[in-house]
């Protein structure tokens, strides 16, 4: 259990505990936000996340302790994406984090949208290197040489590797923990097939399970889509994206990325596999693609009503406009089936890479906090239900069947698999620790008084909305809280989604463009998918931004102008009908192609 007179000022530990009785106790311990989510998001962000024991600060900026209750949310994540991906055949490995300078030079192209990031080991102890030596931003230049080892023949196919680990990514300014930090943990999977189609099915069906993470587990509604040619994967084919939102700022935030890499690292690192009896008619590269194309209809089928489930809602202003969403595919209609032959005979095989990051836990916080603290999702929150006696001191008796009940209320929901706490510290009153398991985030507060212990029963409180109900402390106890957990999870999805639709807003012209940007929404519009009107966004809007700022007065730093600009989120791969001769809402390009998803985003 959590020590309650730890919880401080800043995420630091709080000297001394408040005594029984103490009415000073919320302020002498820390307890209690002084921000509020509305008027200092980014303050309430940092008390929530200390005074919630999620998150410590070190010494070194940009990196930051990950506490065991957040570790554990992690360990949720984990356990579900490592089930599933393990389930479609992918297998876990490890590989080193130092990567060679000469590694990263021949994988210019790629590294350069990483260059400001890398961090270097220029010395080992008072010796300089020869050659410097770089900390992974990400795996490719790691894995992919022994990729090339490793792949010989179609029979080596397909070559499916995920790593759990850590990255750094070291050059910025403001770091938000969780967010945006120089050191993180994720996962990364990269793949090797003998045919596109089977890497395209990879890409949608491993986004489909991005998107499951964060919509079943913790209860934050996504869109899913395809990056611009501008905001992909620096060197890969094509980007799939889960995009969340945070309505309390009116920031869009990259969930997780699934990318097709093409032949592109393939040709860079020399990934080739012969396939002996090409010349006799498609080859077994083919017929691998065909094998894989049986195997996974179900999961394509999957992946692509769930793409047209995340975005239902996204587009929903559209239907009412009488323009129904309908799904598409087209982006991802499978080009040659193996790709031209080598002069040796061999083909290049075709790549993906995938990643999800303890990101996730911050677009959790960020979704579903509120001004008393965390609120957890059922489904990853590291304590379920916390079971609190309240009984007067001077009741010796009536205590002891107080405590006696709780005790069996908790042997009940041990038993039923709930994660339970029950909290029988004496030198804090009842009060304090409603106000300290709620500022924890834990869903249900199951309160056990004299009165309740006579008639044997409990009042269980939900965190997300504060309802109340009596329930009996028996045998079937454990059953109705599961029951009423996965009620909370699903209404936390539900209020998230709800929340999320209402600041998506469609236009078609620029004019209402800007309108619908500066009251915290995201963007629906028609666009032409050229990189030119693309930049003209970016640039309009950190200008006017930044132009509205001057004249209310306020300073307009380089973190300030960043937030004012926007940018492409996604092109949803749920696409509404496009009218005929619908032009590029900028009014600088040519006609529309894409519906696509704009806004502010971190």
């Amino acid at each position: 259990m959590a020590d309650a007179g730890k919880s401080g000022k800043g995420g630091k530990a709080g000297k001394g505990k408040a005594p029984k009785g103490d009415k000073g106790a919320k302020n002498a311990t820390g307890l209690g936000l002084r921000a509020t989510k509305a008027g200092d998001f980014g303050e309430w962000y940092t008390q929530v996340i200390t005074q919630g024991e999620l998150i410590e600060y070190y010494d070194i900026s940009g990196c930051f302790i990950l506490r065991p209750d957040a570790y554990a949310i992690w360990e949720f994540i984990q356990g579900f994406f490592d089930g599933e991906i393990k389930a479609m055949g992918v297998r876990n490995a490890y590989f080193p984090i130092f990567v060679p300078e000469a590694a990263l030079i021949k994988e210019k192209d790629h590294v350069e949208g990483f260059a400001p990031e890398v961090a270097w080991v220029t010395q080992s102890g008072d010796t300089d290197l020869k050659q410097r030596i770089a900390i992974r931003p990400t795996s490719e230049t790691i894995m992919y040489p022994a990729y090339a080892r490793w792949i010989r023949s179609h029979r080596d196919l397909p070559l499916r590797l995920n790593q759990w680990t850590n990255v750094v990514r070291w050059e910025f300014k403001h770091a938000t923990p969780f967010i945006r930090t120089r050191e993180f943990l994720w996962q990364e999977g990269h793949s090797a097939f003998a045919t596109r189609g089977e890497a395209d099915r990879e890409v949608l069906a491993i986004l489909d399970r991005y998107a499951r993470v964060y919509e079943e587990l913790l209860a934050v509604p996504v869109i899913k889509g395809r990056k611009s040619e501008k905001e992909k994967f620096a060197g890969g084919l094509y980007t799939t994206t889960v995009e969340a939102f945070i309505p309390s700022n009116g920031r869009a935030i990259q969930g997780a990325t699934s990318h097709c890499l093409g032949q592109n690292f393939a040709k860079m690192f020399k990934i080739a596999f012969s396939d002996e009896s090409s010349k006799e008619g498609g080859g077994a590269a083919a017929a691998a693609g065909a094998s894989a194309a049986a195997a996974d209809a179900e999961t394509d089928a999957g992946a692509e009503a769930s793409a047209a489930q995340a975005v239902e809602q996204a587009t929903a202003a559209v239907a009412a406009a009488s323009v129904a969403p309908e799904e598409t595919d087209s982006e991802y209609t499978p080009g040659p089936a193996d790709g031209d032959l080598l002069a040796d005979g061999r083909r290049y095989v075709w790549q993906n890479s995938w990643g999800l990051t303890t990101r996730t836990i911050g677009v959790m916080i960020m979704v579903h906090g509120d001004d008393k603290g965390l609120v957890m999702p059922p489904r990853v929150a590291p304590l379920q239900a916390v079971i609190v006696p309240v009984a007067k001191a001077k009741d010796p008796e009536g205590t002891a069947a107080v405590n006696a009940l709780c005790r069996r209320a908790k042997a009940v929901l041990d038993a039923a698999g709930v994660r339970v706490e029950l909290d029988l510290r004496d030198n804090y009153t009842a009060g304090w620790k409603y106000a300290h398991w709620e500022q924890k985030g834990v869903p249900l507060r199951i309160e056990i008084g004299t009165r309740d212990a006579e008639a044997g029963t409990c009042v269980m409180v939900r965190r997300h909305t504060g309802v109340k109900e009596v329930v009996a402390v028996d045998d079937h106890m454990g059953a109705g809280v599961l029951r009423l957990l996965e009620t909370i999870q699903a209404e936390m999805l539900e209020r998230a989604r709800k929340e999320r639709d209402e600041h998506i807003t469609i236009v078609t012209e620029w004019a209402d463009f800007m309108t619908a940007l500066d009251k915290g929404h995201m963007v629906l519009a028609p666009w032409c998918q050229t990189i030119e009107t693309e930049e003209w966004v970016k640039d309009e809007t950190k200008r006017i931004a930044e132009l509205n700022a001057a004249q209310e007065g306020k300073e307009t730093d380089a973190r300030a102008a960043l937030s004012g600009a926007a940018k492409t989120l996604c092109i949803p791969l749920a696409q509404p009908p496009m009218p005929e001769g619908q032009m590029c809402f900028t009014g600088r390009g040519g006609k529309a192609t894409v519906w696509a998803l704009w806004g502010r985003s971190y």
